[in-house]
């Protein structure tokens, strides 16, 4: 059953992000960035209160991804790349990403906390961010 509401368009869409996201960190990288991003897109909370589909998701400023704005992200979505989109829109949830809203390449050391949000792990190069239950208690309760 899927956890989004989505159309060919935003499976294609969605595939193209988590992969200019994140290839280089692999298969499981991309699903994992890939469920930041359909988190954002089934919650209501935080910086995503406005964000209720995948286009929304994908274009949003402030706050949206960078790779929207290189050539990379404007490849065609190859067909593996649209599995792994479906996969994660049918409610596949990877460890340190299961509910993070957030994730982030730095330099160094992942931060204990990014804008007052707790660090979850780092896989490769990317740090993952959930919000406190404070923040947002729907992202633990909504399947």
């Amino acid at each position: 059953m899927a956890v989004i509401k989505t159309n060919s368009n935003d499976i294609a869409l969605l595939a193209r992000l988590m992969r200019a996201e994140a290839e280089g960190e692999g298969e499981l990288g991309m699903l994992k960035a890939g469920n930041v991003m359909v988190n954002r897109v089934r919650v209501r909370c935080s910086d995503f209160e406005d964000i209720n589909d995948v286009e929304r998701m994908v274009y949003q400023s402030p706050g949206g991804f960078e790779a929207v704005q290189k050539g990379y992200f404007y490849q065609r979505a190859r067909e593996r790349d649209k599995r792994r989109a479906r996969r994660l829109v049918n409610g596949e949830r990877f460890g340190i990403a299961e509910h993070a809203l957030w994730f982030y390449r730095p330099d160094g050391d992942c931060p204990p906390e990014w804008f007052g949000q707790p660090n979850t792990g780092r896989y490769k190069l990317h740090c993952f961010y959930q919000p406190t239950q404070e923040e947002c208690d729907e992202i633990f309760n909504t399947f």
